[in-house]
């Protein structure tokens, strides 16, 4: 593989990330909205609690240790793909050979 075709992965990579970017933000516009017994639970398409409510009242310290854990939980399932092979470290090894 000559090097052209190397910078040209790498374009399309850098091409591949920002189109990334971009959903992400889209996704973080979509709402939905659950009410039931008394809970509310407002959730962002890009899997974020944005706000849960009880009885009426807001309750943030929940939403911020959930979103916490969410957070924690992706990053091991990122860690684990990348143990197995996958991810973005996964296709940048296939890159340099």
């Amino acid at each position: 593989m000559g090097v052209f075709d190397k910078v040209k992965q790498m374009g399309e990579l850098n091409k591949m990330r920002g189109q990334a970017m971009a959903l992400q933000k889209q996704l973080a516009l979509i709402k939905t909205e659950v009410t039931e017994d008394g809970v509310t639970v407002v959730v962002t398409g890009d899997q974020k609690i944005e706000e849960l409510t009880i009885d009426g009242s807001p309750n943030m310290r929940v939403v911020n240790a959930l979103n916490k854990a969410l957070k924690k939980s992706q990053e091991l399932a990122a860690k684990k793909m990348q143990e197995m092979g996958g991810g973005l470290s996964g296709l940048l090894k296939g890159l340099g050979q």
